[in-house]
């Protein structure tokens, strides 16, 4: 059994809209949106974490104080 395989015709003003309307659809960065990558791998503290960094720090002012 033969086969004839034939590309589809298309015209090259076609192929231009094409790849113009495929680009058109990217999105453009903006700067403020950018983050550098050691902002994005940054590690968010969770709510215990916190509230302990508060204690120490509170900790800390006490033991000036008293001193």
């Amino acid at each position: 059994m033969k086969r004839l395989a034939i590309e589809p015709m298309v015209t090259s003003e076609y192929n231009e809209w094409w790849s113009k309307r495929v680009n058109d659809n990217i999105p453009k960065l903006r700067e403020e949106d950018v983050r550098s990558i050691e902002e994005y791998l940054q590690v968010v503290p969770s709510e215990i974490e916190i509230i302990k960094q508060d204690f120490k720090k509170r900790n800390l002012e006490l033991e000036k104080k008293i001193e």
